[in-house]
């Protein structure tokens, strides 16, 4: 069974294993790094927000990298981040003293998150916690840059190509999309799980994780399809309240316009097809 509040993607299952998450580094930065024991895990295994944990955070050299993995668009991840940071920190300088006369070094902070969801198409993109500010003024006090990297099939393609098993995670989740769509979602991850192992695609991990693979792969599915379905259902009451509005808007400047020419509410009422309290209202 899977746990519904909070279950590992197979994002954070893959890259949790040291070597992996060395070559997607790598991958990113342009480095050449080949000893896995010199990235130092610090995730929060007890940061959750909303149900979910932070993916994964870890210290190599002096700097600190938080990357998330999101199969939905969100722009409040500034604001997350912000929270898990803020964490990271105290957990960091825990023994020692804020108050002393020497300045606590703390490592620079990066912040990534992977995108395979199917609603943005750019390669890449930033988002900033300065974009949450109601009415700034000026340059913000406090700033957090996001940066978003498309992961699907196709997107990137050369970091995909630098890092293999960011690339097989690709193919994995295009394969299970494609078979969803016309198969019930069990047998489409089934289906997509034996064909990767048979094409050696992530082979060991399928292997060896197999059960576990597919349990978490059909909660993400269809957690994306329930935000998803959400995420329509919130446009489309927008789109209806934005439209009730504006007849609403209407019926005003008409009914007013047309007390102006001396008709009378009964009159108004008769021609709006409304109540005649509700031009008593508009008059007021």
């Amino acid at each position: 069974m899977v746990n519904r509040n909070y279950k590992d993607t197979i994002f954070r299952m893959l890259f949790s294993d040291r070597k992996n998450l060395l070559s997607l580094y790598n991958a990113i930065n342009g480095t050449s790094y080949e000893n896995p024991e010199e990235l130092e895990i610090v995730t929060l295994e007890n940061a959750i927000y909303m149900g979910m944990k932070n993916d994964l955070a870890f210290i190599i050299g002096t700097n600190l990298f938080l990357y998330e993995h999101q199969s939905t668009y969100t722009p409040n991840m500034p604001l997350r981040d912000l929270f898990y940071i803020s964490a990271e920190y105290q957990k960091l300088v825990n023994k020692k003293s804020l108050y002393s006369s020497t300045l606590q070094k703390i490592p620079a902070p990066n912040f990534i998150v992977f995108y395979n969801g199917i609603e943005k198409t750019d390669e890449r993109w930033e988002n900033c916690l300065s974009e949450a500010y109601e009415n700034l003024s000026g340059e913000p006090k406090l700033e957090l840059k996001v940066v978003t990297l498309n992961i699907n099939e196709g997107r990137n393609r050369e970091l995909l190509e630098q890092c293999q098993t960011l690339r097989e995670y690709a193919v994995y989740v295009a394969k299970v999309r494609k078979y969803a769509q016309y198969m019930e979602l069990e047998a489409a991850v089934k289906k997509a799980v034996d064909e990767c192992i048979q094409n050696g695609i992530l082979k060991d991990f399928l292997q060896n994780k197999r059960a576990e693979v597919i349990a978490v792969s059909i909660f993400e599915y269809d957690k994306e399809e329930e935000e998803r379905k959400l995420r329509e259902a919130e446009f489309e009451a927008g789109e209806l309240c934005g439209i009730q509005k504006g007849i609403q808007l209407r019926d005003r400047e008409i009914a007013q316009s047309l007390m102006k020419k001396g008709m009378t509410v009964a009159e108004i009422a008769d021609i709006l097809e409304i109540s005649e309290n509700d031009v008593i209202k508009m008059r007021e």
